[in-house]
């Protein structure tokens, strides 16, 4: 779909849009879920451990029906506090049980409101770990597959992704990669830490422009200049960014 104030390019590859969305908790508000979900292509929902709660997820999941949007679980450590962005040292059974957990609520949320769950977008602290820590990502991809190994497992692109294509075709899954419209990206292709200054990016035109690179060229740039060639089926952009809609807005036009 082309946004009427963007000029359509159809050289640009059509990838997919994504937001993490139902992050709202009790009376405490997080994100315009309601004006983003109908600018996306597949929500990842919060699953009650970073943020969310069962009346947030039945709303966000009832919104994603209404507006043809896929679904997928964005399960995280059990750190309400932190909003899920501290790295916990957990057992690989205590940290299954917990995931389980929560793709269990929210697939039974979606049970009620005649949909069903597509994928799963691991959250936070517990994302960026996976993507350092391989024994980590096969611990998840075995929860995954105990549960149901039809679920697509959402991972970052790299420049080199054999290590986790290899372990996730152990246990039979599926991989889909994506790159964050939002972010800077280090020279191995990580994302810089939140920690950094620099590691959120928040201007609409730039991110457009970056976005439409990745479209064109398969590549995006890292904070230092080196061009870092990423294989990208999904786009993320985060709701709690600045200017969250205006980005989302900008990048309907070429995803």
């Amino acid at each position: 779909m082309c946004n009427p104030e963007e000029m359509c390019d159809r050289s640009v590859k059509k990838i997919k849009l994504n937001c993490d969305l139902g992050e709202s908790f009790g009376q405490w508000q997080m994100g315009r879920d309601a004006d983003v979900m109908p600018l996306i292509d597949e929500a990842n929902i919060a699953c009650g451990f970073h943020a969310g709660d069962p009346v947030v997820m039945q709303q966000t999941v009832a919104l994603a029906v209404k507006h043809q949007v896929s679904i997928g679980a964005h399960p995280s450590y059990p750190d309400l506090q932190g909003f899920g962005r501290r790295s916990m040292k957990m057992a690989a059974s205590e940290l299954i049980a917990q995931l389980h957990y929560q793709l269990g609520a929210l697939q039974g949320i979606c049970q009620v409101n005649g949909t069903q769950l597509e994928f799963v977008k691991p959250h936070g602290a517990l994302y960026n770990d996976m993507m350092r820590d391989l024994a980590l990502f096969e611990t998840l991809c075995q929860a995954l597959s105990q549960f149901d190994a039809n679920l697509v497992l959402v991972i970052q692109a790299l420049p080199n992704t054999q290590d986790w294509q290899q372990i996730a075709q152990q246990y039979d899954l599926n991989l889909r990669f994506e790159a964050f419209a939002d972010r800077n990206y280090q020279d191995n292709g990580l994302l810089v830490p939140r920690t950094q200054g620099n590691a959120v990016l928040s201007d609409p035109q730039t991110i457009f422009a970056r976005v439409t690179q990745l479209a064109q060229t398969g590549k995006l740039t890292s904070v230092t200049g080196k061009p870092l060639s990423l294989q990208v089926d999904t786009i993320c952009v985060h709701s709690d960014t600045d200017n969250a809609l205006a980005i989302a807005k900008k990048l309907a036009s070429i995803h």
